[in-house]
């Protein structure tokens, strides 16, 4: 099912905090507060040496192999995930893509500007957005779903995820947010027994390095051949070169899982306080480092909520959502609570 008006595909929340002052507090983008570390951004600032001589891939390449269980051979690094999108629709000869909506919309509008024709599967908010994989076409050739999704915050069940799979079909799991779930629970990352599996990771979301843009691809060596003829040449700089090696070592790793329990912590919290307003919906169970709302008058809520000093995230350029939901980053109880006393007082005024 579409929306009467079609949604901006493009929206994204950056566009929320653009331009922004110093005294509004960033709810619209999912990165994690306080990131890049000191220790990550000193061990970038130390690759600036190497800026004469073109990117070399390979110790980081061997890096995040290393740190998912596979060969080299499967993995491709990307100038962040959206670049991935872009390689996929471009290089993937396919007849009859889909993407499970609500989710990321960067993926259909990749596939779109290379002039395919997109057919979405629209989750009900009235299910929680759960995903069902008998509502994919039986030849649908290519599938695309986030895990978990942006915006809604649903983990779905790897083992719903891996019935999509089957030969003559492309199934792309977005496990851009997985390393902030604990454990990474339900991660089709490490899986290689599944037909036509493509995962896409970010270091963007955890690490804070959104303007470095670096990201991987983890594929069959078939798969990740022919994306890597679609790239042009040196596409990943040296300095986020040195993040995606730096990013995937023992030490990082546990950093990023005691991040991930920290977020559910503070998630829950955010929920907590959400229950708080009974005009408030609160979707879930949530498992990303963000919440999805529904509550009436939501684009109102919004800028007054702008007025007083938070910036959140429409949920209307959602395919398969609407102008009454809102996507909220979640960050330390102290600025919840903040954001709890600013709500009030935007849901009276609005009110």
């Amino acid at each position: 099912m579409h929306e009467s008006t079609e949604p901006d595909l493009r929206h994204h929340g950056d566009a929320e905090v653009r331009g922004m002052g110093a005294e509004l507090t960033d709810l619209a983008v999912n990165v994690r507060a306080g990131t890049p570390p000191l220790w990550l951004r000193e061990h970038i600032a130390g690759s600036l040496g190497s800026l004469a001589a073109y990117p070399d891939g390979r110790a980081a390449r061997r890096a995040v192999a290393a740190r998912h269980g596979l060969p080299e051979e499967r993995v491709l690094l990307t100038a962040g995930a959206a670049e991935a999108f872009v390689l996929l629709a471009r290089a993937l000869p396919v007849r009859r893509p889909v993407v499970v909506h609500p989710q990321f919309t960067e993926p259909e509008a990749a596939l779109r500007d290379a002039g395919h024709t997109v057919e979405r599967v629209v989750l009900d908010a009235a299910d929680g957005f759960r995903f069902d994989p008998r509502a994919v076409p039986g030849d649908a050739d290519l599938v695309i779903v986030g895990n978990p999704t942006n915006p809604t915050s649903v983990l779905h069940p790897a083992r719903a995820l891996a019935r999509l799979a089957r030969p003559g079909r492309i199934l792309v799991v977005d496990e851009a947010f997985m390393d902030a779930v604990p454990g990474e629970r339900e991660s089709l990352a490490a899986r290689t027994d599944l037909p036509g599996l493509i995962v896409l990771r970010s270091l963007t979301k955890t690490w804070g390095l959104a303007g470095l843009r670096v990201g991987y691809v983890l594929a069959s060596p078939g798969k990740i051949a022919r994306l890597e003829r679609a790239q042009p040449l040196w596409p990943v700089s040296s300095p986020a070169l040195a993040a995606a090696e730096a990013c995937s070592a023992a030490p990082a790793l546990a950093e990023a899982a005691a991040a991930a329990d920290r977020i559910a912590a503070d998630r829950a919290h955010l929920q907590l306080r959400l229950a708080e307003f009974a005009e408030v919906t609160v979707y879930g169970p949530a498992a990303g480092p963000f919440v999805l709302i529904r509550l009436p008058r939501a684009a109102a809520v919004r800028t007054r909520l702008r007025g007083l000093g938070f910036a959140v995230r429409r949920g209307d350029t959602f395919p398969g959502l609407g102008p009454d939901y809102l996507r909220l980053a979640v960050r330390d109880r102290a600025t919840t609570d903040r954001f709890a006393a600013a709500l009030e007082e935007a849901l009276t005024t609005v009110g």
